[in-house]
């Protein structure tokens, strides 16, 4: 009589360890700053432990798998440079300068990672949704600071109401990668130059 067939056991990934919530948020800034400087298709979780100087155990307890780790990595990238802008918005009164510094933060935060990054961002669906999401949210808050100008009567209500649509499109130009290619410039550059051609746009 054949033996009967064990029961095959399942692999099993790096047990996650228990680790102190101060130490989760410094290994995530150390592994934001490798990811948003080299992209994150090339390293996998074994080079990232290896350079974090932690087990992979203890870097699975910041997220359960490298997929995690990166939209985590995405995801936190957008919030605090949002929170960022933002602060420096609100110090300003002036309408076209808050749009400006509006702008202008958001492509002095494009800067902040490499091209690398940006490519496995825009190419991983994921990673796509959340910068998909961020240019939508950028794109209606430059329509409020819009209106806020026109409502001021610093900012002429045509052009205002026209200008919003053409900012929405130009981001989502920018969103797709087809601006950047026939222009040649960054996402950051590009938004910085996007501020300067609205503004003068909008002069009365």
């Amino acid at each position: 009589m054949p033996a009967t067939p064990q029961a095959r056991t399942p692999r099993r990934s790096a047990r996650r360890r228990v680790v102190a919530t101060d130490r989760v948020e410094e290994l995530l800034h150390q592994a934001s700053d490798i990811v948003l400087t080299e992209g994150f298709t090339s390293v996998t979780m074994d080079e990232l432990a290896q350079r974090l100087g932690c087990s992979k155990a203890t870097l699975y307890s910041v997220a359960g798998s490298k997929e995690q780790l990166v939209q985590a990595i995405t995801r936190r990238f957008f919030i605090e440079a949002a929170a960022e802008i933002e602060a420096k918005v609100d110090a300003e009164s002036d309408a076209r300068q808050r749009i400006r510094t509006y702008l202008s933060g958001v492509g002095a935060a494009m800067r902040r990672h490499s091209p690398a990054f940006y490519d496995d961002m825009v190419s991983y669906a994921p990673t796509a949704r959340l910068y998909r999401r961020n240019s939508d949210a950028a794109a209606r808050r430059v329509h409020e600071l819009i209106d806020e100008g026109v409502r001021a009567g610093n900012f002429r209500n045509l052009n205002g109401t026209f200008a919003a649509h053409v900012v929405a499109v130009a981001i989502d130009a920018l969103q797709s990668g087809q601006l950047l290619e026939s222009t040649g410039l960054s996402a950051g550059d590009a938004f910085s130059e996007l501020g300067d051609l609205l503004l003068d746009g909008l002069s009365r």
